[in-house]
């Protein structure tokens, strides 16, 4: 499966974005998919998960309530809402999938498939 991040950009402390995550070749309907961040300096992660069905999602703390993931079978792209951004969230954003028919996943050793990461830039 390959995994296309896009959507980042440089937006102001405030201000939206929204993340794609898409797949060519593949249909992403079967697997739990996931996004994950890297800021400058620091480790990888997790952000957000998704299961195949979107019913279910689950977020880091320090993004509940400002990001919303959601997804398109049909388009076989998965989306990232990210509102009211904060300088701390800039940094590289990776979207991951598992094949998985029903649950979400939280840590980078359970995802299979990684996408190249898009930048997001929040100005103070």
């Amino acid at each position: 499966v390959q995994l296309q991040a896009s959507g980042g950009g440089l937006v102001q402390a405030g201000g939206s974005l929204r993340l794609s995550c898409a797949t060519s070749g593949r249909t992403l309907s079967r697997f739990a998919i996931g996004w994950f961040r890297q800021a400058p300096g620091k480790e990888r992660e997790f952000v957000a998960t998704i299961t195949w069905s979107g019913t279910n999602t689950y977020y880091a703390d320090s993004v509940k309530g400002r990001f919303i993931i959601s997804r398109d079978n049909a388009k076989n792209t998965v989306y990232l809402q990210m509102n009211s951004l904060k300088p701390e969230d800039t940094a590289v954003y990776f979207c991951a999938a598992r094949d998985s028919p029903i649950y979400y996943y939280m840590t980078e050793r359970e995802y299979s498939y990684w996408g190249q990461g898009t930048l997001v830039t929040v100005s103070s």
